[in-house]
């Protein structure tokens, strides 16, 4: 999740684990109320830290909720589960709960081993609450996916899948154009460099058609020269450049494959070789690995 966004979702809950006024509300909600709720991310609990540690910067309304008894970063059935064990038992456990895991749009950390033990069972709910990119796990989740690979092993997709817009890190269509819109004095040239190709093109028409500002959505390797009101194509990047630029994704790349190994390793340790797991199995993850060691020495020769 990014800053700040697991902190305003731990601040809503709160406002129902603390709703014991209205009694319809109580057994409307009363399972979710008593439901204990696990941050599994390193870095969002980092974050809330930091968050609790600066408690004279929030608005007046929440620091009168916490000069009241009631900070909504500390509530009962608040825990944080800070090392990788602790995230462990959070699979092995039965208990009805709330994770609230880093997503990484799914394809690194923890919410991987989380998806692996629960994408399964529908009893289950997977809610996403900021954007997917295209070619990622989650997107494919997000979109319907019926069955999904996560280390290697294919995965049903029976719990209810959920998303909610609002607390996206994004800008959406209808904010960007009330940005521009507040303009009083409105720009002279709109260049577009952040966005899914069809979502880019869509919001340069609907810019052109309503403002009639100029839009402009870069190809890669463009550089563009902005001075005072003008706007205009310098040229590209050389190739030179263009190959130093691949190379930092290449290695960027390996990095993240990485961290899947180190994920890989982990789930193989616990929750794959066991006393259990059969000879047949042993030997057809020992040929899959085998595989990829070619593929490995194939790109490094």
């Amino acid at each position: 999740m990014r800053y700040g966004r697991t902190q305003e979702i731990l601040y809503e809950l709160n406002k129902i684990k603390d709703s014991t006024k209205d009694e319809s509300f109580i057994n409307k909600y009363r399972l979710l109320m008593e439901t204990p709720v696990y941050v599994d991310s390193p870095l969002a609990i980092s974050a809330t830290e930091v968050f609790k540690d600066n408690e004279d910067l929030f608005d007046d309304e929440v620091r009168a909720e916490i000069e009241g008894g009631d900070n909504p970063l500390e509530f009962d059935g608040l825990r944080f589960t800070k090392t990788v064990e602790e995230s462990r038992a959070l699979n092995e456990s039965g208990e009805p709960c709330i994770i609230i895991s880093a997503s990484g749009m799914c394809d690194v950390g923890r919410i991987k081993h989380h998806l692996k033990h629960n994408l399964w069972n529908s009893n289950n709910t997977i809610l996403f609450v900021g954007y997917q990119a295209a070619g990622t796990l989650g997107r494919r989740i997000v979109e319907g996916a019926k069955k999904v690979k996560i280390f290697g092993e294919e995965i049903a997709v029976n719990a209810q899948i959920e998303y909610i817009e609002g607390y996206s890190g994004h800008a959406d269509q209808e904010w960007l154009m009330n940005f521009i819109y507040s303009f009083i004095q409105k720009p002279k040239q709109i260049i577009l460099v952040h966005g899914e190709k069809d979502a880019e093109q869509e919001l340069k028409n609907k810019i052109s058609e309503e403002t009639h500002i100029p839009v402009i959505i870069p190809k890669y390797g463009e550089i563009y020269n902005v001075q005072n009101d003008n706007v205009y194509l310098e040229g590209r990047l050389e190739l030179e450049s263009v190959r130093r630029i691949q190379k930092i994704e290449i290695l960027n790349k390996v990095k993240m494959l990485g961290d899947e190994m180190k994920d890989m390793k982990d789930i193989l340790e616990t929750d794959i070789l066991t006393e259990d797991t059969k000879e047949d199995e042993i030997n057809s993850i020992s040929l899959k690995l085998k595989e990829i060691e070619k593929l490995i020495v194939s790109i490094i020769e």
